[in-house]
């Protein structure tokens, strides 16, 4: 059954029925239907932008089917979800426009719930969701959920482990899923500019393309997310920023999410450089493998090691630890990662 969320209201969403002595602390689910379909555009947002942004605020999975919108997660934060929609939905009707800003502010003015209406129970919670431009990404493994919980919610992650673990990837995604919703302003993509293991030689061309090379993971990942045209229109602009380590030097970085990526080769002098660009509301997000250390010079003491060390408990710090057990490439990637790790974890 479903009853009318205002009495009255002709317009208003309708909600499913609460069911009887649930605890409201426990995971809940809703669904929400909305009468007035000429808005729901404008509701959703282009490309669902308006439910990434209420997903990414709220820590809540929602899904929009036609007219109707699923919304899963802890039972108060499903209930602050449901009211902003039903708001949203009550200023559309009144000819209001709905921006970031006027989404933001709804979001803050709902921190008391009305629980009426949200069912709970004992189903296995849902996974959590990244949207983009191209595709809506999902965990594919149990360490890569619990990473995509921190990087919607903590200041600066530190993600750890072998190559197909998808710790780069997750974190371009979130970080295009914030910038297209408004809730960063820049996107900076940086990494150290250390040879693999081996010696390139000169590299002709301006500074861009002497570069390019070692940011080359980086730009795949943003293609993956955004249009190639999007992401070119985007770093023309500045929004995105693609550039070595070096270059974060003397900054401070507001309103934007960065990501630094192979940060085993950083030195502890880069890595503190690095993480004290740190500005008001921004995210940052430190990828790295501990096992494939490149640094040149003899210099074995990587700053990503330095800095999990120093920073772990710390508040705003999350640390994600993969393992060959979560890569999520071509399966034989993770029998080689295991093969080339000795039985205490370090290589042979």
């Amino acid at each position: 059954m479903a009853r009318k969320a205002h009495k009255g209201d002709s317009n208003a969403a309708t909600i499913a029925h609460p069911a009887q002595g649930q605890d409201q602390s426990r995971r809940a689910s809703i669904e929400v239907s909305f009468d007035e379909q000429a808005v729901l555009g404008a509701l959703f947002g282009q490309f669902d932008a308006n439910l990434v942004q209420i997903e990414n605020r709220l820590g809540v999975y929602i899904a929009a089917r036609g007219e109707k919108v699923i919304i899963e997660g802890a039972a108060e934060e499903v209930a602050r979800a449901r009211d902003v929609l039903m708001k949203m939905h009550e200023k559309l009707l009144t000819g209001e426009e709905m921006d970031a800003g006027a989404i933001d502010a709804l979001i803050s003015m709902s921190d008391e719930p009305t629980l009426e209406g949200i069912i709970t129970g004992d189903a296995k919670t849902p996974p959590i969701m990244i949207r983009t431009r191209k595709k809506t990404i999902t965990p594919r493994s149990a360490m890569q959920g619990d990473y995509m919980h921190l990087l919607a919610r903590e200041d600066v992650i530190f993600a750890l482990g072998p190559a197909g673990t998808g710790k780069t990837y997750l974190a371009v995604a979130q970080a295009v899923s914030q910038l297209i919703t408004g809730s960063v302003q820049r996107l900076i993509l940086s990494r150290p500019a250390v040879e693999a293991g081996e010696r390139l030689g000169f590299l002709p061309g301006d500074m861009k393309e002497k570069v390019d090379p070692y940011l080359r993971p980086l730009y795949d990942a943003l293609y993956d997310c955004m249009p190639p045209e999007q992401v070119d229109r985007r770093i023309a602009s500045g929004e995105i920023e693609i550039a070595p380590i070096a270059f974060m030097r003397g900054r401070t970085l507001a309103d934007s999410f960065i990501i630094l990526d192979e940060a085993q080769n950083t030195t502890r002098e880069q890595m503190k450089m690095f993480l004290t660009r740190f500005g008001q509301n921004s995210r940052m997000v430190v990828c790295g493998d501990p096992k494939q250390i490149d640094i040149p010079g003899g210099n074995r003491m990587s700053g990503l090691a330095d800095a999990v060390a120093r920073l772990e408990g710390v508040e705003g710090v999350g640390v994600t630890r993969f393992t060959a057990a979560d890569v999520v490439r071509h399966p034989i990637v993770g029998r080689i990662v295991e093969a080339y790790e000795g039985p205490d974890g370090h290589a042979d």
